[in-house]
C-alpha cells in the first residue's frame, strides 16, 4: 500500500481505537454532568473542557465519534452493496431489466436528499437514517460497475461460459465480480467519508441524529454559538481526521487495487 493508505489506516485506526475505548478513558460518562463546571475549559479535571450543560467534552465527543463512525460505515456498506448489486445485474441481464434499475438510478440522483430524509427519518433514529443516507450514495458507482460488467460480459471466455449453459448469477460471480471488486473496495472506504460528512451535515441542520442522542454533527451544532468553543472544535476536528484518514485510505486501496485508475 501506498504511504497516502498507511497513513490513512493508521489515523483511522487511532480514531477508532479512542472512540471505542472512551468509556475505559474518560472519568466521566458522555451524559453525565458536573454541576461545579458549565462552561469550563481544559483542566486536570475535564481534558477538554465542559459544555454549557456541564457535561465532559472529551466523553461527548468520543461517543459522537462512534455514532458516526457507525453510522458512516454501515451507510457506506449498503451503499456498495446497492452499487455492485445494481451494477452487475444491470451490465450482464442488459435489455429491458438494465433500463429499468439505470432510470431508478437517474431518478434518486434527481431527488432532494434533503427532503427525502426529512420525510423517511423524522425522529432522528440512526438505524432508519443508515439506509436513507445509502439509498443517495450508490447510484454513480452503480454506473462505473455497470460500465465494467457490460465490458467483462463481452469477452470471450465469459462468452464461452454461456454458451456452456451457465447462467447468469453464475457469470456475475465467477467473471463479473472480480473485475469490479478492486473499485468496490476503494469506493466502500471513501463512500465511508461521504457518509459521515453526511451524517454531520443533517445532524448539524437538525434531520439527522437527535437529542438526547449525540453525533458530531450535534455536538458541532450545540458548540457553535458556545462562549467557549471546545466543544466544537473538538467535534470538528475529529469530523475532519475521520474524513482526511479514509479518504487517504480509499485513496491507498484504489492506488494498489486498480493502478491505471489510480494514476489518472
Amino acid at each position: 500500500m501506498t504511504r497516502r493508505g498507511v497513513a490513512g489506516l493508521l489515523l483511522l485506526a487511532v480514531v477508532v481505537l479512542l472512540a471505542s475505548a472512551g468509556p475505559l478513558v474518560s472519568p466521566w460518562r458522555w451524559d453525565e454532568t458536573d454541576f461545579t463546571a458549565f462552561r469550563r475549559g481544559p483542566s486536570a479535571r475535564h481534558w477538554l473542557g465542559t459544555t454549557q450543560g456541564g457535561r465532559d467534552v472529551f466523553a461527548l465527543v468520543l461517543h459522537g465519534a462512534r455514532k458516526s463512525l457507525v453510522i458512516g460505515l454501515l451507510a457506506a456498506a449498503l451503499s456498495t452493496g446497492a452499487a455492485g448489486i445494481v451494477g452487475m445485474v444491470a451490465g450482464v441481464a442488459g435489455g429491458l431489466l438494465d433500463r429499468v434499475l439505470m432510470w431508478g438510478a437517474d431518478l434518486l440522483l434527481v431527488l432532494p436528499p434533503l427532503l427525502v430524509v426529512a420525510v423517511l427519518a423524522p425522529g432522528g433514529r440512526w438505524p432508519v437514517l443508515v439506509p436513507v443516507l445509502a439509498a443517495f450514495m450508490w447510484m454513480l458507482t452503480a454506473r462505473s460497475v455497470r460500465a465494467a460488467a457490460l465490458s467483462a460480459s463481452g469477452r470471450e471466455y465469459v462468452l464461452a461460459a454461456r454458451f456452456l449453459g451457465a447462467g447468469a448469477p453464475r457469470v456475475v460471480v465467477r467473471h463479473v465480480l472480480p473485475q469490479v471488486a478492486s473499485l468496490l473496495i476503494a469506493d466502500a472506504s471513501l463512500a465511508a467519508g461521504a457518509a459521515v460528512t453526511a451524517e454531520g451535515g443533517l445532524s448539524y441542520l437538525g434531520l439527522g441524529v437527535r437529542p438526547p442522542d449525540v453525533s458530531l454533527g450535534t455536538i458541532i451544532a450545540d458548540g457553535q454559538g458556545a462562549a467557549a468553543g471546545w466543544p466544537f472544535g473538538a467535534a470538528a476536528g475529529l469530523l475532519v481526521l475521520i474524513v482526511l484518514a479514509v479518504n487517504l485510505l480509499g485513496d491507498g486501496l484504489r492506488d494498489v487495487l486498480d493502478p491505471p485508475r489510480g494514476a489518472r
